[in-house]
């Protein structure tokens, strides 16, 4: 009788344990820059207009900065418009560049 009572009491105790250690760790956020840099990359991916072209993404703090060459102004407009979709971006920085044929 008295090791089940400890052997419950243990088991209670390691559940608690481990049931604190877990909430120590704080769910990883959906707004982190490496989550923006994916979204915003497989957005130009995908996008017909924009076709993924030669631009570069880059965040820092949810600022995303948008680097490269595209021929026409409406590619250009459409990347920063896709970026600011993305659920976290705070602001774009349009640096792309246009490069006609």
């Amino acid at each position: 009788m008295k090791i089940k009572r400890v052997a419950t009491a243990f088991a209670l105790t390691l559940a608690f344990v481990v049931s604190m250690l877990a909430a120590d760790k704080p769910p990883k956020p959906v707004n982190d820059d490496n989550f923006i840099s994916d979204s915003v990359r497989s957005k130009l991916a995908a996008d017909p207009v924009v076709k993924g072209g030669a631009i570069e993404v880059d965040v820092k703090g949810g600022v995303v900065t948008l680097k490269g060459k595209v021929q026409e102004p409406k590619q250009k407009n459409k990347a920063e418009s896709l970026a600011k979709k993305v659920k976290g971006v705070k602001s774009v920085v349009n640096n792309i560049q246009l490069s006609p044929l």
